[in-house]
């Protein structure tokens, strides 16, 4: 059994490939482990806002010391914390939108990275705080950016393994539905990846 956060950051809706990737992820990892719980955080809907100095204050301010206004600010972040902190296993839909990571997620990724909740620093440098979590990464694009002329400019995968593994999470798989708008390709892009998915 096993505790799975799938995080939707794709404001498609049923069109999305990447919920529909990220869907056939989480059924596959109850396939191996029966029983299973899922927690779906749809970042479209619980509107995590950008960053402002509420939120920054409330992140640097001890929690018995918070006003009822920076308590407000932080209660996203703390509810997401709490989310990866309880998952075995995250399955993070990323679309790429204009070369990156869609707004939503973004502002997601922002809410996490809390320093000493999530990160540390101490004399040898930055620690990861988010430990012994498996992450599935449902990456859909609708040209092809894993391989050929346009893998130099795929900053989706890079910077979501960075950024994740800046936080401890570094057991990441990538599965990609990419070409979804290429003639020829698309019909087949999200069986391919779909067939890709092998969990462990």
């Amino acid at each position: 059994m096993k505790k799975i956060l799938h995080v939707i950051s794709s404001p498609r809706g049923d069109a999305s490939f990447s919920i529909k990737l990220g869907n056939a992820i989480v059924e596959k990892i109850k396939a191996v482990y029966p029983d299973s719980t899922v927690q779906e955080t749809n970042l479209l809907e619980k509107h995590f806002p950008h960053l402002e100095e509420s939120h920054l204050a409330s992140f640097f301010t001890p929690a018995e010391n918070r006003t009822p206004e920076l308590l407000a600010a932080v209660k996203h972040s703390d509810e997401a914390i709490k989310e990866i902190m309880e998952a075995d296993v995250i399955v993070i839909g990323a679309p790429i939108y204009n070369y990156s990571i869609h707004s939503s997620l973004k502002a997601w990724i922002d809410h996490i990275a809390r320093s000493g909740v999530t990160f540390k620093y101490d004399e040898n440098g930055p620690e990861g705080l988010v430990k012994n979590k498996k992450v599935y990464i449902a990456l859909s694009t609708g040209a092809i950016y894993s391989e050929g002329p346009l893998k130099s400019i795929d900053y989706v995968e890079p910077y979501m393994r960075t950024i994740l593994g800046f936080l401890g999470m570094t057991d990441i798989t990538v599965i990609r539905a990419e070409g979804t708008s290429l003639p020829g390709i698309q019909d087949h892009a999200l069986d391919k990846g779909i067939a890709s998915v092998h969990i462990n």
